[in-house]
Protein backbone atom coordinates (compact mmCIF):
# COMPACT_ATOMS: atom_id res chain seq x y z
CA UNK A 1 0.00 0.00 0.00
CA UNK A 2 1.21 3.33 -0.70
CA UNK A 3 2.41 5.62 2.22
CA UNK A 4 0.16 9.13 2.30
CA UNK A 5 3.28 10.90 2.65
CA UNK A 6 6.65 9.27 2.15
CA UNK A 7 9.82 10.18 4.36
CA UNK A 8 12.35 12.99 2.54
CA UNK A 9 15.23 10.15 3.65
CA UNK A 10 18.03 11.41 5.20
CA UNK A 11 20.29 12.18 1.72
CA UNK A 12 17.29 14.62 0.94
CA UNK A 13 16.71 16.29 4.21
CA UNK A 14 20.93 17.02 4.12
CA UNK A 15 20.77 18.61 0.70
CA UNK A 16 17.82 20.55 1.58
CA UNK A 17 19.25 21.49 4.94
CA UNK A 18 22.07 23.08 2.41
CA UNK A 19 20.70 24.42 -0.25
CA UNK A 20 17.23 26.16 1.47
CA UNK A 21 19.28 28.50 3.77
CA UNK A 22 21.33 29.44 0.59
CA UNK A 23 18.65 30.15 -1.33
CA UNK A 24 16.46 32.08 1.42
CA UNK A 25 19.53 34.35 1.50
CA UNK A 26 20.44 34.78 -2.31
CA UNK A 27 17.18 35.22 -3.60
CA UNK A 28 13.69 36.70 -3.09
CA UNK A 29 10.49 34.52 -3.65
CA UNK A 30 7.39 35.19 -5.00
CA UNK A 31 5.44 32.18 -4.69
CA UNK A 32 1.36 31.74 -5.59
CA UNK A 33 -0.43 28.66 -5.39
CA UNK A 34 0.73 26.48 -2.84
CA UNK A 35 -2.18 25.23 -2.03
CA UNK A 36 -2.48 23.22 -5.43
CA UNK A 37 0.01 20.39 -4.07
CA UNK A 38 -1.79 17.82 -2.62
CA UNK A 39 -0.34 17.53 0.79
CA UNK A 40 -0.09 13.89 0.72
CA UNK A 41 -0.49 10.97 -1.91
CA UNK A 42 1.64 10.66 -5.27
CA UNK A 43 1.64 13.44 -7.66
CA UNK A 44 3.16 14.79 -10.58
CA UNK A 45 4.36 18.64 -11.56
CA UNK A 46 5.05 19.38 -14.74
CA UNK A 47 6.94 22.64 -15.20
CA UNK A 48 8.27 24.91 -17.62
CA UNK A 49 12.26 24.68 -17.94
CA UNK A 50 14.33 27.77 -19.09
CA UNK A 51 18.08 27.53 -16.75
CA UNK A 52 19.97 25.30 -15.34
CA UNK A 53 19.06 27.46 -11.94
CA UNK A 54 15.36 26.82 -12.25
CA UNK A 55 14.98 23.75 -10.68
CA UNK A 56 16.53 25.01 -7.48
CA UNK A 57 13.80 26.88 -7.89
CA UNK A 58 10.94 24.21 -8.13
CA UNK A 59 12.75 21.88 -5.57
CA UNK A 60 12.42 25.04 -2.92
CA UNK A 61 8.83 25.55 -4.04
CA UNK A 62 7.82 22.04 -3.26
CA UNK A 63 9.62 21.87 0.04
CA UNK A 64 7.75 24.58 1.27
CA UNK A 65 4.71 23.05 0.23
CA UNK A 66 6.03 20.51 2.95
CA UNK A 67 6.75 17.68 0.21
CA UNK A 68 9.18 15.88 -1.14
CA UNK A 69 10.12 16.83 -4.87
CA UNK A 70 12.01 13.88 -6.53
CA UNK A 71 13.02 14.87 -10.47
CA UNK A 72 14.10 13.00 -13.37
CA UNK A 73 17.18 13.91 -14.05
CA UNK A 74 20.09 13.16 -16.93
CA UNK A 75 22.13 10.02 -16.44
CA UNK A 76 25.34 12.27 -16.90
CA UNK A 77 24.23 13.81 -13.46
CA UNK A 78 25.06 10.64 -11.53
CA UNK A 79 28.18 9.19 -13.04
CA UNK A 80 29.57 11.85 -10.65
CA UNK A 81 31.61 10.08 -7.48
CA UNK A 82 30.11 12.22 -5.10
CA UNK A 83 26.92 14.35 -6.26
CA UNK A 84 25.52 10.79 -7.99
CA UNK A 85 25.54 8.63 -5.01
CA UNK A 86 23.88 11.81 -3.05
CA UNK A 87 21.23 12.20 -5.84
CA UNK A 88 20.50 8.68 -6.07
CA UNK A 89 20.38 8.66 -1.96
CA UNK A 90 17.82 11.18 -2.50
CA UNK A 91 15.39 9.53 -4.72
CA UNK A 92 16.12 11.53 -7.49
CA UNK A 93 15.58 9.56 -10.81
CA UNK A 94 18.54 8.71 -13.77
CA UNK A 95 17.41 9.31 -17.30
CA UNK A 96 19.38 7.46 -20.23
CA UNK A 97 18.01 10.19 -22.79
CA UNK A 98 18.03 8.94 -26.71
CA UNK A 99 18.00 5.33 -25.57
CA UNK A 100 16.08 2.50 -25.01
CA UNK A 101 16.61 2.64 -21.21
CA UNK A 102 14.95 5.92 -21.52
CA UNK A 103 11.70 3.89 -20.26
CA UNK A 104 13.12 2.80 -17.55
CA UNK A 105 12.77 6.03 -15.60
CA UNK A 106 9.41 6.31 -17.16
CA UNK A 107 8.51 3.21 -14.61
CA UNK A 108 11.02 3.97 -12.14
CA UNK A 109 8.93 7.52 -12.04
CA UNK A 110 5.67 5.90 -11.60
CA UNK A 111 6.23 3.27 -9.43
CA UNK A 112 7.36 6.56 -7.15
CA UNK A 113 3.89 8.34 -8.06
CA UNK A 114 1.95 5.00 -6.84
CA UNK A 115 4.13 5.28 -3.75
CA UNK A 116 2.84 8.47 -2.68
CA UNK A 117 5.84 10.59 -3.97
CA UNK A 118 5.71 13.87 -5.85
CA UNK A 119 7.64 13.71 -9.24
CA UNK A 120 8.88 16.70 -10.85
CA UNK A 121 8.52 16.26 -15.06
CA UNK A 122 9.81 18.92 -17.70
CA UNK A 123 7.42 17.52 -19.95
CA UNK A 124 9.36 19.58 -22.69
CA UNK A 125 12.21 16.58 -21.94
CA UNK A 126 14.91 19.54 -22.17
CA UNK A 127 15.42 23.29 -21.32
CA UNK A 128 13.39 25.08 -24.11
CA UNK A 129 14.93 26.20 -27.11
CA UNK A 130 12.78 28.95 -27.83
CA UNK A 131 14.55 32.17 -28.63
CA UNK A 132 12.43 33.99 -26.21
CA UNK A 133 12.20 31.28 -23.56
CA UNK A 134 8.80 30.21 -24.04
CA UNK A 135 7.35 26.41 -23.51
CA UNK A 136 8.17 24.54 -26.81
CA UNK A 137 6.22 21.36 -27.74
CA UNK A 138 5.91 18.52 -24.90
CA UNK A 139 6.80 14.68 -24.90
CA UNK A 140 4.63 12.41 -24.01
CA UNK A 141 6.17 11.10 -20.54
CA UNK A 142 4.10 12.92 -18.19
CA UNK A 143 0.86 11.81 -19.73
CA UNK A 144 1.52 8.58 -20.07
CA UNK A 145 2.00 8.39 -16.20
CA UNK A 146 -1.00 10.50 -15.52
CA UNK A 147 -3.00 8.23 -17.46
CA UNK A 148 -2.17 4.75 -16.26
CA UNK A 149 -1.84 6.04 -12.56
CA UNK A 150 -4.49 8.38 -12.82
CA UNK A 151 -2.45 10.65 -10.14
CA UNK A 152 -3.25 14.53 -9.84
CA UNK A 153 -1.04 16.49 -12.31
CA UNK A 154 -0.54 19.88 -11.38
CA UNK A 155 0.85 22.35 -13.44
CA UNK A 156 3.50 25.18 -12.62
CA UNK A 157 4.76 27.88 -13.59
CA UNK A 158 7.95 29.48 -13.13
CA UNK A 159 10.12 32.92 -14.02
CA UNK A 160 13.02 34.75 -12.91
CA UNK A 161 15.66 31.92 -12.46
CA UNK A 162 17.07 33.14 -15.87
CA UNK A 163 18.22 36.26 -14.43
CA UNK A 164 20.48 34.42 -12.06
CA UNK A 165 21.81 32.03 -14.37
CA UNK A 166 21.11 32.49 -18.27
CA UNK A 167 20.33 29.75 -20.21
CA UNK A 168 23.80 27.44 -21.00
CA UNK A 169 25.40 29.89 -18.52
CA UNK A 170 27.53 28.64 -16.02
CA UNK A 171 27.92 32.25 -14.30
CA UNK A 172 25.98 33.35 -11.54
CA UNK A 173 24.05 36.23 -10.97
CA UNK A 174 22.95 36.74 -7.38
CA UNK A 175 23.26 39.94 -6.29
CA UNK A 176 21.04 41.99 -6.60
CA UNK A 177 18.67 39.14 -5.62
CA UNK A 178 16.69 38.03 -8.59
CA UNK A 179 12.74 37.34 -7.46
CA UNK A 180 12.02 33.61 -8.25
CA UNK A 181 8.61 33.36 -9.45
CA UNK A 182 6.81 30.25 -8.86
CA UNK A 183 2.68 29.33 -9.44
CA UNK A 184 1.14 26.03 -9.21
CA UNK A 185 -2.18 25.41 -10.71
CA UNK A 186 -5.00 22.79 -9.45
CA UNK A 187 -5.19 19.60 -11.00
CA UNK A 188 -5.78 19.27 -14.14
CA UNK A 189 -9.18 17.88 -15.45
CA UNK A 190 -8.31 14.66 -16.52
CA UNK A 191 -11.58 13.11 -16.69
CA UNK A 192 -12.02 13.15 -20.72
CA UNK A 193 -9.26 10.79 -21.34
CA UNK A 194 -9.94 8.64 -17.82
CA UNK A 195 -10.51 4.95 -20.18
CA UNK A 196 -8.01 5.65 -22.40
CA UNK A 197 -4.16 5.23 -23.08
CA UNK A 198 -3.64 5.46 -26.30
CA UNK A 199 -0.85 7.20 -27.93
CA UNK A 200 -3.52 9.92 -29.28
CA UNK A 201 -4.42 10.78 -25.84
CA UNK A 202 -0.87 11.34 -24.28
CA UNK A 203 -0.53 13.88 -26.94
CA UNK A 204 -4.04 15.57 -26.27
CA UNK A 205 -2.97 15.35 -22.71
CA UNK A 206 0.46 16.49 -23.27
CA UNK A 207 -0.93 19.44 -25.57
CA UNK A 208 -3.07 20.33 -22.54
CA UNK A 209 -0.31 20.46 -19.97
CA UNK A 210 2.03 22.63 -21.80
CA UNK A 211 -1.37 25.09 -22.64
CA UNK A 212 -1.77 25.15 -19.12
CA UNK A 213 2.01 26.01 -18.08
CA UNK A 214 2.06 28.65 -20.94
CA UNK A 215 -1.18 30.52 -20.02
CA UNK A 216 0.36 30.69 -16.36
CA UNK A 217 3.46 31.72 -17.79
CA UNK A 218 1.76 34.62 -19.78
CA UNK A 219 0.73 35.96 -16.15
CA UNK A 220 4.34 35.61 -14.44
CA UNK A 221 5.55 37.66 -17.46
CA UNK A 222 3.30 39.86 -18.50
CA UNK A 223 3.68 39.09 -21.86
CA UNK A 224 1.61 36.94 -24.79
CA UNK A 225 3.18 33.64 -25.30
CA UNK A 226 3.51 32.99 -29.92
CA UNK A 227 0.23 32.02 -31.03
CA UNK A 228 2.78 28.58 -32.80
CA UNK A 229 5.00 26.89 -30.02
CA UNK A 230 8.26 26.30 -30.90
CA UNK A 231 9.27 22.98 -32.25
CA UNK A 232 13.16 21.68 -31.02
CA UNK A 233 14.94 19.82 -34.58
CA UNK A 234 14.28 16.15 -34.23
CA UNK A 235 16.50 14.28 -32.15
CA UNK A 236 18.35 16.99 -30.81
CA UNK A 237 20.00 16.29 -27.50
CA UNK A 238 20.65 18.70 -24.75
CA UNK A 239 22.77 18.53 -21.46
CA UNK A 240 20.63 20.31 -18.61
CA UNK A 241 20.87 18.96 -14.67
CA UNK A 242 17.00 18.06 -14.24
CA UNK A 243 16.03 17.52 -17.43
CA UNK A 244 11.57 15.62 -18.37
CA UNK A 245 11.86 11.99 -19.17
CA UNK A 246 12.68 12.31 -23.32
CA UNK A 247 11.28 9.41 -25.38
Amino acid sequence: MARRNPPAGLAFLFIAAIARPLLTLLTKRDWRGRENVPRTGGALIVANHYSFFDPMAVGHYVVAARRTPRFTAKAGVFKHPLLGKLFRAAGQIPVQRGTRDAVKALLAAQDAVKRGEVVVFYPEGTMTKDPDLWPMEGRTGAARIALRTGVPVIPVAQWGAQEVLAPYSTKFHFFPRKTLKVVAGPPLDLSPWAERKDRAAEQEVTDLIMDEITKMLEGLRGEKAPEVRFVPPPKEEESTPAAGVAE
